[in-house]
């Protein structure tokens, strides 16, 4: 009896030790969005969404039998700051998850700090790819599910033959042009017809560049915009356009950062005929996207508020990540990890979003024109498209592959067939 009784608490202990640990009450989830400087137009907006998707989760219960609690912090449009205030979240607040950022650079100065102290990160917004962080889940969308589909519509719908490349100075739009600059070569686009430009943060003096733009199309040419300018520049430009009397028949801008936050702010009477590109529009009609809209509005209070892609991302990734510790029974970030690989969620655009073994979501691609009113006509939407994380248009890595689930690593070279490096390439 003695001995059975011994066993059977040997085996009780070991099962507990092998089992991941409960979630301790409240779950913490971290928001880390620049509620001030050039960045708040579009990230503010973020924070809400993050705030209703919380509430809406605890009026349901929470997760794992706990409430959520929102832990939001304001890094400010200052990209050291990110790093700092995640391992704030990290280490002093204890929270268990992050959501946030916007800018590229502030998604890289945050990385060190989160493979370091091994956070769980959600990305929401469009980037440049060439990344593959075992620590984070990109929802938004990677080149290939946003910039080259917009490059295929210009030349294929619109007769596009000479580019401009326009975008703020840092990471995500120079990379992404160094990614088109070599996709068009492919498509059998000149070297002289490709203009590339890049502009502060907040740059406001939008004359000369627009000027250039339109001598582009001095040789008879039609010329066309891809704009990867980000933030508050963007109602300089589109301001400056305007005012050169430049519409959309003339030169039409497709953008990766303007949705419905960012024209709310705009007089968007003359801007009509313009597109952007994205996963997600306010537009879409949809039972779910429906349902979305009245609880963001019912939240926040006010029926002129938008509806944006960055926000259906952190939908998607916040269900997401709930399902995936309800499916793990705990927050630890490793058990958590696993249980992402798979995932799937309705996308608002109808669909389902998938979260592949790269942590990147599959997503459709929908290309958006610019209506009176500041919202968008859908004219393009394609299937669900898997986000790469490797572009195959940059010699550096047109080999790469990354596969977290059965490869172990994010940056896998598959012509010699080994793993570059676990780390992210700060």
């Amino acid at each position: 009896m003695m001995k059975k009784t011994l066993l059977t608490a040997a085996t009780a202990t070991a099962v507990l030790a092998a089992a991941p640990a409960m979630a301790d009450c409240p779950i913490k989830v971290g928001v880390l969005h620049s509620l001030s400087g050039s960045m708040a137009i579009s990230e503010t907006t973020l924070r809400d969404v993050m705030q209703m998707l919380v509430a809406d989760q605890n009026a349901k219960g929470g997760v794992l039998g706990c409430e959520l609690e929102a832990v939001v912090v304001d890094p400010a449009s200052d990209w050291p700051l990110f790093a700092e205030l995640t391992r704030q979240l990290l280490t002093v607040d204890e929270v268990d998850v992050i959501f946030g950022a916007w800018t590229s650079v502030s998604r890289k100065a945050l990385l060190p700090v989160l493979e370091e102290l091994n956070g769980l990160f959600f990305y929401p917004v469009q980037y440049e790819g060439q990344e593959s962080s075992r620590n984070v889940f990109y929802t938004g969308a990677a080149p290939n599910q946003q910039a080259i589909p917009a490059v295929d519509y210009f030349i294929d719908e619109l007769g596009i033959e000479s580019f401009a490349l326009l975008g703020t100075d840092y990471v995500y739009p120079r990379t992404t042009n160094a990614i088109l600059e070599s996709y068009l070569l492919s498509k059998g686009i000149a070297p002289e017809d490709i203009f590339v430009n890049y502009t502060p943060f907040g740059h406001a003096d939008w004359s000369t560049i627009v000027s250039d733009v339109v001598a582009l199309g001095a040789g008879g040419k039609q010329v066309g915009v891809i704009s990867t300018i980000n933030g508050d520049a963007n109602v300089g430009f589109y301001t400056e356009l305007a005012a050169q009397g430049v519409s959309a028949d003339d030169i039409p801008v497709v953008a990766f950062s303007v949705g419905e936050e960012e024209l709310s702010g705009l007089d968007t009477s003359r801007l009509v005929g313009h597109l952007a590109a994205w996963n997600y529009f306010m537009s879409a009609d949809t039972p779910e996207n429906e349902e979305f809209i009245t609880a963001w509005h019912e939240f926040i209070g006010s029926t002129d508020r938008v509806t944006n892609d960055p926000m259906e991302a952190h939908y998607i990734g916040f269900n997401m990540w709930v399902n995936a510790v309800e499916a793990a029974g705990t927050t630890d970030v490793d058990a958590v990890r696993e249980a992402m690989w798979g995932q799937e969620f309705p996308n608002l655009t109808g669909g389902m979003a998938v979260m592949n073994a790269n942590h990147h979501l599959s997503k459709p691609v929908l290309i958006g024109e610019i209506r009176a009113d500041g919202q968008f006509d859908i004219i393009s939407q394609t299937e669900e498209v898997a986000g790469e994380a490797w572009s195959p248009f940059l010699e550096e890595s047109a080999t790469w592959t990354s596969d977290w689930q059965e490869l172990e690593c994010g940056m896998f070279d598959t012509a010699t067939d080994t793993c570059v490096q676990l780390t992210s390439n700060y």
